[in-house]
């Protein structure tokens, strides 16, 4: 027994040595992967690894940025050929840049390019400074961002993506994405993979080398870096369907192309967007206890699409009261319906009273008791 122990030891220490040898040469551990894939027109996460993970994003970050510059630009203020002059903080700004100098200006739209294709730092936060008045502010607009969009998993701690403590999910990363397919002015920008800025004196290329090949391609944004790894923000649309997939902690530049590839095929093929019907043979009038009426209609409040594998059947379960209590205003909810694909459910949306139904008062009450009598 003291050999083997002597033994297992040896091998421990070994191990030891061989993971500090490693360490000593400059490999990186593996990092955690994760992935999406939604269906864009729902936001709608239809597959993925672990897609709720937790985990850095590095430049990816920047998809923050770029929608509250769309925003701003969609609600009139921020306009794409306005000129923003480059404060001195923007200029200092390390990591990937198109080299702004203090004093420049140039137009919300190159700095849109530069963010988007060219990945730059200086960019970024020259937008965040222009929208917020310095990146702290800009910064506290991003996470108020996330949350109201429902990415209540993201944390951002800059506008550029340089600090590791950028973090959030492959899918909340999907919903943003699914969001920023909504501006039509950002497509050229994020499918574009070279451009330039500054009347052609500043060539941009985009990392996202997909946009030269891949049919369909609607861009987003790659990105790599110690922390975060090699990710990826992929969308496409084919046939009238649009899909995003995102990898995050990939290890390989080739591998995430492959994996959000491999994802988006998998909803092309495989998904299709439908509406469910609430048939009216569902539907069953609710009696009313003291009011004017016995009885009151329920309707769906609203009907949402949902991405169902195609072939499947979406099924329908309605919760209505056996009896509801008057007053009844229109509108009010008074049961559920749920729909399911399978045991997948897709959503639940209220049904609600069709008419208003009035408490019954004495008058009332004598007028129904007389028409009963002559009956």
């Amino acid at each position: 027994m003291k050999r083997l122990f002597c033994v297992l030891l040896a091998v421990l220490m070994c191990i030891d040595l061989l993971q500090l040898r490693v360490s000593a040469d400059g490999e990186q551990p593996a990092h955690m992967y994760s992935s999406a894939l939604l269906e864009a027109s729902t936001r709608m996460l239809i597959g993925g690894q672990d897609p709720e993970t937790v985990l850095p994003v590095g430049t990816l970050t920047k998809l923050m940025t770029v929608y509250l510059a769309a925003e701003a630009v969609h609600e009139g203020r921020l306009t794409l050929n306005e000129p923003v002059k480059i404060s001195p903080k923007a200029e200092r700004i390390p990591g990937a840049t198109v080299w702004l100098t203090a004093g420049e200006e140039i137009t919300v739209r190159e700095l849109l390019m530069a963010v988007i294709i060219g990945n730059a730092n200086d960019a970024a936060a020259a937008l965040a400074c222009r929208l917020s008045g310095d990146e702290a502010a800009f910064v506290m607009e991003m996470n108020a961002a996330a949350f109201t969009l429902g990415m209540r998993h993201t944390r951002f701690a800059d506008c550029t993506g340089i600090s590791d403590e950028n973090r959030s999910t492959a899918r909340e990363i999907g919903m943003l994405c699914c969001v920023l397919l909504e501006y039509d002015f950002l497509v050229p920008f994020l499918s574009a993979w070279r451009d330039h800025i500054r009347d052609g004196k500043t060539e941009l290329v985009n990392e996202n080398r997909l946009t030269r090949t891949y049919e369909g391609i609607l861009g987003m944004k790659a990105g790599h870096g110690d922390a975060s790894g090699y990710t990826l923000a992929l969308a496409a649309e084919r046939d009238g369907m649009r899909f995003v997939s995102v990898i995050l902690g990939c290890d390989g530049t080739d591998e995430r192309f492959t994996y959000a590839k491999n994802l988006l095929s998998q909803g092309f093929s495989g998904f299709t967007v439908t509406t469910p019907d609430l048939s009216a043979e569902f539907m069953r009038p609710v009696p009313v206890r003291g009011g004017t009426e016995n009885a009151v209609l329920a309707e769906t409040d609203a009907l949402y699409a949902a991405a169902v594998p195609k072939g499947k059947r979406v099924s329908a379960v309605v919760i209505l009261p056996k009896c509801i209590a008057a007053p009844v205003e229109a509108g009010q909810a008074i049961g559920t319906a749920a729909f399911y694909c399978g045991d997948s459910l897709l959503y639940e949306t209220a049904l609600i009273a069709a008419d208003p139904v009035p408490k019954r008062g004495f008058s009332e009450a004598l007028t129904m008791l007389l028409a009963k009598l002559c009956k």
